[in-house]
């Protein structure tokens, strides 16, 4: 075998599959692949600005790694993924793929974000990265009711939900 087996699962009608190595491991997607994903079902999505955020993630996440030894960049397009399988738009991808470069990157700051890919990316960014710094001081203001009614107070554009959600998949 080749080390690039695909799952049946995984050959979905229009979708881009994820390979699988040999030993199970998961494959990162490519730029092309991310692309190409969001392009079956969004033909006119705007490949330069997917593909900058993809390489700019990939670039100042650098070195970094995560616990299990994976290459750091390896969640952020991870993120993306998962919003494309649930099919949205580019700019929330985008904000998928940039979702912790403001915190995890000493000199990255959501300026720099907003000029590079826009405000509506930045506004994503900025909530993604607000709703990290929420704490709560009783076990009472955490239940799942008040969470709820406060998120969705807290919260102007219910994709950065979806942007959080998928990174607590991942």
């Amino acid at each position: 075998m080749d080390g690039s087996a695909l799952s049946s699962q995984e050959k979905g009608a229009g979708e881009v599959p994820v390979a699988e190595t040999a030993a199970g491991d998961h494959h990162v997607l490519t730029r092309e692949e991310l692309i190409a994903k969001v392009r079956a079902y969004h033909p006119r999505v705007k490949s330069e600005l997917l593909g900058a955020a993809y390489d700019f993630a990939k670039k100042h996440h650098g070195d970094q790694k995560r616990d299990s030894g994976d290459a750091y960049y390896s969640h952020p397009v991870e993120v993306a993924n998962l919003l494309a399988d649930v099919k949205l738009d580019e700019i929330t991808i985008v904000a998928g793929l940039l979702h912790d470069v403001v915190e995890d990157v000493d000199e990255i700051d959501i300026g720099e974000v907003e000029v590079r890919f826009g405000a509506d990316v930045a506004e994503l960014v900025d909530g993604v990265t607000k709703l990290d710094k929420l704490s709560f001081d009783s076990k009472e203001a955490a239940q799942a009711e008040n969470f709820q009614k406060f998120i969705l107070a807290t919260v102007s554009d219910i994709r950065v939900l979806l942007v959080k959600l998928a990174d607590r998949l991942h």
